[in-house]
């Protein structure tokens, strides 16, 4: 039997979409969510 697809890990995920990574590449990801006025600026 094959694994399956998604092994979640804390720190993979933190580090792939977590706010330091936002931060870095996608500024005009938060830009827009901050304009919306989101509650969360990122989902970790």
């Amino acid at each position: 039997m094959t694994k399956r697809t998604y092994q979640p890990s804390k720190k993979r995920r933190a580090r792939r979409h977590g706010f330091r990574k936002r931060a870095s590449v996608g500024q005009k990801v938060l830009k827009k969510r901050r304009n919306k006025g989101r509650r969360k600026l990122v989902n970790i």
